[in-house]
């Protein structure tokens, strides 16, 4: 899978701007708070329908402009396709080979794209809610229905925290509608959590030779997945799973009454790593929590491109200088794999010398970009 061109209009500080692209590495050069890292988040909306920096979609969009747009074509299983997505106060609308995707599940998938930041490096040992972001973020890429699934809980969750809190909420039709909400909920929540189990079972297969191999065998990598509903681990069974929630909801209704919140889902779910049988998130050093990071992101590239067929795209922000010698190497490693690669950095000087033989380079200054090497 390969970007071709990119073009976007009124995107952050980019008030129109059209590129072309190398299928082997991309370099852009330049000065931070020039726009490089919105260009690389650019690439990674258009491919999945969201931004890896804000949750606010009018952050995208340029001051005082109704709309912004990004447009790009890509090579995918021998054909050219064009992407457009045009993001506004309404919503996102989203185009691929120029019919418009009635929902954004429909669209997401088409491109798949890994993107590794230097934030990324606190994947393990940062809040659940980023590894929960990262669970969703990848699963909707290789099982779009995923998307769908996942809004439809969010908007029950909100519907029965709502009645939770409601004062009303004692009412015996109060009651009925916490029913309907919870079975409803249940119903979501096995979907979502019998595909995260299947993804971190995959995960793993992926993760834990590559920890061995920049560990040098040293260090055994296993990732599990910490559900708030104990009874679900490792057991993909949605009757299962259904039975195991029901039980738990009933268990809980009291409390969730008098807290006025869903204490028990997906979106309080968690992950742990481990290191030769250490919790690394608690015990580790910072090297092996930055080792599980990187192994995690390569072991996403080889998942993706075992699911959908082909390598996605890999988007590098400034994370080169973030990383030792040893897990750079590894790093770099990936592009020998014909994945094509997109590089921001401040200087070239700490660039792989045989990576930047085979870079187009492009240099950015407040928001201009000019091709300076081919």
């Amino acid at each position: 899978m390969k970007l071709e061109s990119i073009e976007l209009a009124q995107y952050r500080n980019y008030d129109s701007l059209q590129l072309s692209f190398s299928d082997s590495v991309n370099v852009f050069l330049g000065e931070n708070a020039q726009g490089k890292t919105n260009l690389l988040e650019a690439i990674y909306v258009l491919a999945i329908a969201k931004s890896p920096r804000t949750s606010h979609d009018k952050d995208l969009i340029q001051w005082d402009r109704e709309y912004g747009k990004i447009k790009g074509r890509i090579a995918k299983h021998g054909q050219s396709i064009p992407l457009e997505l045009t993001i506004s106060s309404k919503g996102k609308k989203a185009k691929a080979n120029h019919l418009e995707k009635r929902r954004l599940s429909d669209y997401v998938g088409l491109c798949n794209a890994v993107m590794f930041a230097p934030e990324d490096l606190n994947l393990v040992k940062g809040s659940p809610s980023v590894r929960r972001r990262f669970i969703d973020m990848e699963i909707g890429q290789i099982a779009p229905v995923y998307i769908h699934s996942l809004g439809e809980y969010q908007k029950v969750l909100q519907q029965r925290n709502a009645l939770l809190r409601g004062s009303s909420r004692h009412s015996g039709g109060s009651d009925t509608l916490l029913d309907i909400l919870t079975e409803k909920l249940i119903a979501l929540a096995s979907e979502i959590i019998s595909r995260r189990l299947v993804f971190v079972r995959k995960l793993n297969e992926w993760a834990a030779p590559i920890q061995q191999e920049i560990s040098n065998g040293r260090e055994q990598l296993s990732i599990i997945y910490q559900s708030s509903v104990p009874d679900v681990l490792d057991n993909a069974d949605s009757s299962k799973i259904v039975k195991a929630y029901q039980e738990s909801y009933e268990r809980l209704k009291q409390r969730e009454l008098d807290r006025g919140t869903t204490l028990i889902g997906p979106h309080r779910d968690d992950l742990n790593f481990f290191v030769n049988d250490k919790d690394v998130q608690a015990f580790g050093s910072q090297g092996q929590q930055r080792t599980a990071a990187l192994s995690v992101k390569l072991a996403e590239i080889e998942l993706i491109k075992h699911e959908v067929g082909e390598y996605p795209i890999l988007l590098l922000d400034d994370v080169l200088s973030e990383l030792d010698d040893i897990r750079k190497t590894h790093l770099l490693g990936v592009f020998k794999q014909k994945v094509q690669t997109f590089v921001t950095t401040t200087s070239v000087d700490g660039l792989d010398r045989s990576l930047l033989d085979r870079a187009t380079l492009f240099q950015i200054h407040q928001g201009e970009v000019e091709c300076v090497k081919q």
